[in-house]
């Protein structure tokens, strides 16, 4: 047997998707290493390979089958929205990367809601807020308290205000600031955020470009949560909120925060001292895209990076193999244009919006509720 397996060999051995070959190496179970011969791909240990292709043949019970399929197994929903194949991110069929050079993210939004849902003629008031994702967390649960349920409304109903949804967290992301000077210039939300955060003119198509990168990424941790309150009936704006509460954490939304702060670590104490510390880069590698992040590499190549950053992905790319991915990005993208320190969980909140909406409108459809079980591990009861 070979040292070493190519990823489609590995999954023909295993059969499995790429994403379930991608989980199995972020959780040790089969280890990879960039290939010398084209270091753009990974090459996997054949014996871990195969050990493990023979504990699948052995069989496993089902709750141990439900419990790894919880954190990057197995997709648990049927959904026609967003995949992860081949190392590339699929919106409705269509390359996101691709979409990301023209594309604006309401043309995105659309898209995911299957080509329903119009933007409103009339773009809405900032609410008021000391920052933009208070504002965001202030508007969305005064409508989540005041909005009727979805169920039982057409998805054609739930797209229209799905698309009032999306121009509300613009609004409150971009606050007052983002106001041109006559109404009918606000523009597209891109273009109010760039004002909003004083970025240069010439920097605003990176923005976009971020939007429409970010606006869905599959059953990510926010987008499960904003399904699950969907699967109930509760309204779209509550599906919102839920999303929000679950992006706002460190391992999400927030995760840009701990790439600035492993950036300034190893600028003080050294690349090294900081890798040594222990637990892997933030900002880099994932666990879907062994290969690299699409993109993380669509949106580094349209701005000019920070030297400094610069510097950092290059000699940790080196010395981990892992590649730069889209929180790295956001981070480089927040620093060369000198946006505000909440930009990066801002547009994160603003553009995956689009793609909360179109999960939450999709699990309506369904009409079912999401309703796991517990693999119950307390005290033993005696019955």
């Amino acid at each position: 047997m070979p040292d070493w397996m190519t990823a489609d060999e590995a999954m023909a051995a295993l059969r499995v998707r790429p994403q379930t070959l991608y989980a199995y190496v972020s959780r040790g179970r089969v280890r990879a290493e960039p290939d010398p011969a084209e270091p753009r791909r990974s090459r996997y240990r054949a014996s871990d390979v195969a050990a493990l292709a023979q504990k699948k043949a052995r069989g496993r019970k089902a709750a141990d089958v439900a419990v790894a399929a919880i954190a990057w197994g197995e997709p648990v929903l049927a959904s026609a929205i967003t995949t992860v194949q081949g190392g590339r991110l699929w919106y409705r069929g269509q390359d996101a990367a691709r979409l990301s050079e023209t594309a604006t993210l309401e043309e995105v939004a659309r898209l995911l809601r299957g080509g329903l849902g119009l933007p409103p003629d009339v773009v809405v008031d900032a609410p008021d807020g000391p920052s933009g994702m208070a504002r965001a967390f202030a508007a969305f649960a005064a409508r989540a308290a005041a909005d009727p349920p979805a169920q039982d409304r057409t998805a054609d109903d739930l797209a229209g205000e799905a698309a009032g949804l999306l121009d509300l967290m613009a609004a409150a992301v971009a606050g007052h600031e983002g106001w041109a000077p006559r109404e009918e210039e606000a523009g597209a939300i891109h273009e109010r955020l760039g004002r909003a955060w004083r970025a240069p003119r010439a920097g605003w198509d990176a923005i976009r470009r971020a939007l429409v990168l970010l606006a869905d990424h599959e059953l990510n941790a926010s987008t499960f949560a904003a399904r699950v309150a969907a699967s109930t009936g509760a309204s779209l704006s509550a599906a919102i909120l839920a999303g929000l509460c679950a992006l706002s954490g460190p391992r999400h939304g927030g995760m840009a925060a701990r790439v600035e702060a492993f950036a300034a670590m190893a600028q003080r104490r050294g690349l090294a001292r900081t890798l040594a510390s222990g637990g892997p880069p933030p900002g880099f590698g994932h666990a879907l895209y062994p290969d690299g992040d699409p993109r993380a590499v669509a949106l580094l190549a349209a701005i000019t990076v920070p030297p400094s950053l610069a510097d950092l992905r290059r000699e940790v790319e080196t010395q981990t193999g892992q590649r730069a991915n889209m929180d790295f990005a956001l981070v480089a993208l927040r620093s060369a244009l000198d946006l505000p320190v909440e930009a990066p969980v801002a547009l994160f909140a603003v553009s995956r919006t689009a793609g909360w909406l179109a999960h939450a409108i999709e699990q309506i459809g369904a009409g079912r509720l999401i309703r796991p079980r517990a693999r119950y591990v307390g005290p033993v009861i005696e019955l």
